[in-house]
C-alpha cells in the first residue's frame, strides 16, 4: 500500500516540531502512576443499566453513532460521561 504525502503549510515552529518527530528526537515525558490508576477507573465500565426512550431518540442517536464510525453504546456512555463529567 503506497503512502500518499500531503502538503501542509507549517510554520517555522510546526517544521521544527516535525523534523524532531520524524528524527526520532521528541522524547515522551513518563505518566506518573496515579494518572494511569485514573485513565484505568474512569475506563472501567464495571455496571448496566436499563433504559426507556422513544424510538425516534434511538434511530437519530444510531445514525450520529454510525456517522462517527462508533456502536451507538459508545456514543451514549460518552454523552453520559460527558454529562457527568460537565463537560455536557
Amino acid at each position: 500500500m503506497a503512502k500518499s504525502k500531503i502538503n501542509y503549510q507549517l510554520d517555522e515552529e510546526e517544521k521544527e516540531i516535525l523534523e524532531a518527530y520524524e528524527s526520532g528526537r521528541l522524547a515522551t515525558a513518563p505518566v506518573p502512576e496515579a494518572m494511569v490508576l485514573a485513565a484505568k477507573e474512569t475506563m472501567r465500565k464495571n455496571k448496566n443499566i436499563n433504559i426507556r426512550i422513544s424510538e425516534n431518540d434511538l434511530e437519530a442517536i444510531k445514525l450520529l453513532a454510525a456517522k462517527e464510525g462508533m456502536p451507538y453504546q459508545t456514543l451514549i456512555g460518552s454523552l453520559i460521561h460527558k454529562y457527568a463529567s460537565g463537560y455536557l
